[in-house]
This record gives structure tokens, C-alpha cells and sequence, in this order.
């Protein structure tokens, strides 16, 4: 029996598998349904009624997100009565809504407002009692406004069933209801991990990364501060889409350009504190399985996750790695040896760090990451406040010429660029552990077993004629069932890997936001991989422990690899806490 049906779209015959819903038989063809609360692979509930059509023989509109392609069906996407029906949709949408609309983040960027353009909504018909605004900012990294949520569910989706959180959901009903943390509370005192695929799932303005330019613009504005920067590798192949370039882009040489043109004193590359986290974490793997205790190692660079296995997994906490992440580790280095050997006091030094990440704002605030009482990291921002203060400063960065980070601290190793995504950090690892094991040059450096865009991948590599059980997982959801098989004792992994964020850091949640149709028509997750495995390739050095500016930098400065001086800067400590703080 055939598994394939046909179907009639505004007069164009498709043939498409069984199981196929109409919005995908439609997008076979390029024709566009528009969409609101759809996000693929995400959501396809139907609440927002923007995808309907109108099915002939069946009385009313239907759902193209959540309703199956029939053999024979006929559908009308476009006609007078089903754009008229949208644009209700968008009246009593907007009714309710917060429209100051100059003054959001997402202006410009919001599916909302592109729909209202598109069907030519230009007043409301309905004006109604509007939502009661409620702005939830106590969080370090998330800010919630009530009054612009549209209810589409995006956010509790993707929190739910991508990341397996619950952290939000709908609370209420009929006009009463919003989406809400547990208790009405606030985000920071719920269990809540600060991923910020929440933000990266809105359509509009209800979620955005609190916003830390402002302390920025201070600093590098103030003649007695020190203001050094630091860059993440995956906002290099992602900042250009804030501009219109291509996805996956690789625009390192313009954000060194832009950040001197900001102001900032000392422009380097976190993947030389990568790096540095390589050679530990290798060392410190390579120890644990020569001792055979404390396995599996699990990575410790995501502080998404670290929040996670704080609260949810406290019993193997001892099983993580005890480094920083790298841009923590290159924070310290910067404070110590970096301000020693350039004669400057490091209580006027600024470290800024641009990440693909909201929740290393709150990783850069926690207590354990200081030394010497001075915090490793003095303020994050992400790619999307990065590319605000571009624009702010009028700076033109398609056009800028290239220019290469700042010396002592910018030299970097492709090993360290692939970090960015999904079994890039277990990659990365494994090609100097090995030659740690072994003894021996690496020649086949490239770990295909651990790449690619599968939940969970699980592989057994070779080192010195011992079989090494590793897995790699990225989203939290994928992360509960890899530590689920650890505790239940279903798994003998050595060495894993976990990103918060699905696909790793590239897609973090700090990232250019990337609205749902265009969403369908590319894979953002792969361009953006394969820009970082392409430097990686394309790089002299493949192999942490070869960059010579660590290696200087251990001989001068550290000392031993995992040494009492490394503990001291590049290590750190975990606690257990609590999931939720109801009393306040």
C-alpha cells in the first residue's frame, strides 16, 4: 500500500506522505500560510487560528499546523473570507496587547507586527480592557513583561517538552489567563535554568535578556577603566544575520574591528580560554579514568546546565567537572597574569564577555567564580545587546575591514572554535587526551562519532587499544534521560558531554532570534555548525595543547597542568539548590 497521498492547494496538486499536515503539504509547494503561535518541531497547537484555511466540505476554518493532509482534499489558503478571518484574529490579538511598539526590544523583529504589516492592519476595531502589565526582572538573565505576552504558548512549549523544565506554564482562565511560573513567583525563584530558549521561542516582546549595555557604555566611557573584552566562538558565526548577512557567516574579523571602535582597551578571543579548558579538562579526565573514580566525567562549560544538575541532580554533582567554563577561566587569567605582566591594577581592569548565552550573566555573578575577591567576569552581554551597541555607535559593520585580535591573549586553536556547538567540547578533549594516553601524535583528529545534530549520540572511541565509552547530549531534556541512565545504572559512560541549548551554544539563548517561517526555510543550527567546523579545519594548530601562548602561559605563570595554581584560577566547586523560593 502507497504511503504517499494527493491533495489540492489553491489549484496545485501535491503528493506528500501520510501523516504530512497541511502547512507542510503548503510549504512543498511555497505556498505561505502565515503562522503565530506554530514553531517547528515545537508547537503545533492551533491556539492562535492564523494558519486556518478553508477545507471544502467541512463547515468552519481548520488548523493547517495540526490538521493532516487527506487523499483528495481541496484547500483554499487565500481567499477573501479566510484573510478576513485572520485579520479579526489581529484585531482582538492587538486588543489586549501592549503596543509601544518603538520602544521594544523586538521592534522590527516581531512576528507579530511583520503579520499586522502583511494583512494591511492599520487601526483596531475592538479596543478592550488591555492585559495588567506585570515586569518580571529580578532574574539576572530573563526579563518577563505580562503586557505584551499573546498567550501562544511557545515559551511553555519549548520549556516543557524541548527542555523537559516546567518552569512556566498557563495559568488562569478565559481573559484571566497568562503564562506564568509556578506560584505567580518570579523566574529567579523558581526552577527556572536561565537557557533562554524561552526568548529565542517568542514571537514578540514578552521575553528578553536583561539588558546590560548601559553599565558597559559606562565603563568604556570612564578614563580610569580598563575595559577588555572577550568574544565567544559562537557569536562570530552568527552576528552577521543581526546585519543581513548569510547564516553561519564567519565575521570575526568585523566584531574585533567593532569592539576598538567601541572603545574597548583590549580585544581577545575567548577560545584561547577554551583552550585552556581543554588541557585541564582533559588532564582531569584522563587522571579520573587512570584512577577509575568520580566516572562518568561530565562537562562543566554550560552554565544552563550547571543550574540544572544543581537542582534537579545533586547526587552527581562530585561526577562533574570541576573547571570553569572558558571565558570564566580566560576572566581569572586576565585579572592574574594578563594585569601582572601589563602592570595593571586589576580592580580597575572591566572584563566584558560576549556570549551567545543569557545564563552566563548569572554564572559570571556567582560567588564561586572570584578570585582574589574580584569577580572573574564583570559583565556579559549577548550577540543580540552586541549588535544593539553597534548600531548605537552608527558603526557600518558589513562594510568594516578585518582586523585580528589583540596579542598576548587571541591566539586560539581550532579545537577551541568548535566548542560552540554539540560534541565540540567532547571532541575537542578526546584530541589531547589521546595523545595524554598514548603518548603518540593524533593523526585522524577529526571525531565524526561525536558530531551532528542527534539528541543523544553515543560512541566508543579507541585510545591506545582502550575502548572509551563517551555520549553526548545537548537540551536539558536530552540531558535528563543521559543522566537518568547513569544513576539508574543502565549506562558505563567514562566521558560526557551536555550543553544546555539544543544544538550547543550556537543556538543559546542569547543568539539572533530567528523568526518561524524562516525557520522552515533553513537550518540554522547546521549553517551555523559547519561555519565553526570550517575555522576549526581551516585552523593551523586543531589541538588545544599545542596553542603557544598556553603553553607559555603554564611554563611562566601556572605551573603544572592541574596544578595548585590552575585549581586556584581555572577551577571551581558546585552546591546543591533549591528548586523553588515560594516564601518571597
Amino acid at each position: 500500500m502507497s504511503n504517499m497521498i494527493k491533495l489540492n492547494i489553491d489549484g496545485i496538486d501535491v503528493e506528500v506522505e501520510k501523516g504530512t499536515t497541511i502547512l507542510q503539504a503548503a510549504r512543498k509547494v511555497n505556498i505561505n500560510i502565515p503562522t503565530l503561535c506554530f514553531l517547528k518541531g515545537v508547537n503545533a497547537t492551533g491556539d492562535c487560528r492564523m494558519c486556518i484555511v478553508d477545507i471544502e466540505g467541512r463547515r468552519g476554518f481548520s488548523p493547517s499546523c495540526n490538521t493532516l493532509a487527506e487523499e483528495g482534499m481541496k484547500v483554499k489558503t487565500n481567499t477573501i473570507e479566510v484573510n478576513e478571518a485572520r485579520r479579526t484574529i489581529l484585531d482582538l490579538i492587538l486588543s489586549a496587547h501592549n503596543r509601544d511598539c518603538l520602544t521594544c526590544v523586538r521592534n522590527g523583529n516581531c512576528e507579530l507586527q511583520d503579520l499586522c504589516k502583511q494583512f494591511g492592519v492599520t487601526n483596531i476595531k475592538y479596543e478592550g480592557e488591555k492585559v495588567k502589565p506585570h515586569i518580571d526582572d529580578l532574574s539576572p538573565s530573563i526579563v518577563r513583561d505580562s503586557s505584551k505576552c499573546i498567550l501562544c504558548k511557545r515559551c511553555v512549549s519549548t520549556c516543557k517538552n524541548i527542555q523537559n523544565i516546567c518552569a512556566i506554564d498557563v495559568a488562569g482562565r478565559g481573559f484571566s489567563s497568562r503564562i506564568a511560573p509556578t506560584g505567580d513567583k518570579s523566574l529567579n525563584n523558581v526552577n527556572c535554568t536561565f537557557c533562554g530558549q524561552c526568548i529565542l521561542a517568542c514571537p514578540v516582546g514578552a521575553l528578553k535578556e536583561k539588558d546590560d549595555t548601559q553599565i558597559v557604555w559606562e565603563k568604556l566611557r570612564d578614563d580610569n577603566t580598563y575595559t577588555v573584552v572577550q568574544v565567544a566562538p559562537a557569536v562570530r558565526v552568527a552576528l552577521g544575520e543581526e546585519f543581513g548577512m548569510p547564516v553561519g557567516t564567519n565575521v570575526k574579523g568585523k566584531i574585533v574591528t567593532a569592539l576598538k571602535m567601541l572603545g574597548f582597551n583590549k580585544v581577545f578571543d575567548t577560545n584561547t580560554g577554551a583552550d585552556f579548558t581543554i588541557v585541564e579538562e582533559a588532564n582531569e579526565f584522563v587522571e579520573r579514568l587512570e584512577k577509575n573514580e568520580e566516572l562518568p566525567m561530565i562537562t562543566s562549560c554550560s552554565p544552563g546546565w550547571i543550574n540544572f544538575i544543581e537542582m534537579n541532580y545533586p547526587d552527581l554533582l562530585s561526577n562533574l567537572s570541576t573547571c570553569k567554563s572558558p571565558h570564566q577561566m580566560f576572566g581569572a587569567l586576565l585579572k592574574s597574569y594578563y594585569a601582572e605582566k601589563e602592570n595593571i591594577d586589576p580592580k580597575k581592569m572591566f572584563v566584558v564577555s560576549v556570549m551567545p548565552c543569557v545564563a552566563k550573566k548569572y554564572e559570571r555573578a556567582r560567588e564561586e567564580m572570584k578570585n582574589n575577591n574580584l569577580y572573574n567576569v564583570d559583565a556579559v552581554i549577548t550577540t543580540r545587546e552586541f549588535a544593539r551597541m553597534i548600531k548605537q555607535a552608527n558603526i557600518d559593520f558589513v562594510n568594516l575591514k578585518d582586523e585580528e585580535f589583540d596579542s598576548p591573549m587571541g591566539e586560539a586553536t581550532g579545537a577551541a572554535a568548535i566548542f560552540g556547538t554539540t560534541g565540540g567540547v567532547m571532541e575537542a578533549a578526546l584530541r589531547t587526551a589521546y595523545e595524554i594516553i598514548t603518548g603518540k601524535e593524533l593523526k585522524n583528529i577529526d571525531f565524526m562519532n561525536v558530531r551532528g545534530e542527534k539528541g543523544i549520540k553515543r560512541a566508543n572511541v579507541n585510545i591506545g587499544g582502550k575502548e572509551i565509552k563517551v555520549a553526548v547530549a545537548h537540551g536539558l531534556g536530552n540531558a535528563r534521560k543521559v543522566l537518568d541512565e547513569i544513576k539508574e545504572g543502565k549506562a558505563d559512560y567514562q566521558f560526557v558531554e551536555i550543553m544546555a541549548c539544543p544544538g550547543g551554544c550556537i543556538m543559546g539563548g542569547g543568539q539572533p532570534i530567528v523568526n518561524s517561517k524562516k525557520r522552515l526555510d533553513l537550518d540554522i543550527r547546521t549553517l551555523r555548525a559547519n561555519a565553526l567546523y570550517n575555522i576549526d579545519k581551516e585552523s593551523k594548530l586543531r589541538k588545544s595543547h599545542e596553542n603557544p601562548i598556553l603553553i607559555k602561559i603554564y611554563k611562566n605563570y601556572l605551573g603544572d597542568i592541574c596544578g595548585d595554581k590552575a585549581h586556584e584560577l581555572l577551577h571551581t566547586h558546585y552546591k546543591q539548590r533549591d528548586k523553588y523560593n515560594l516564601k518571597d
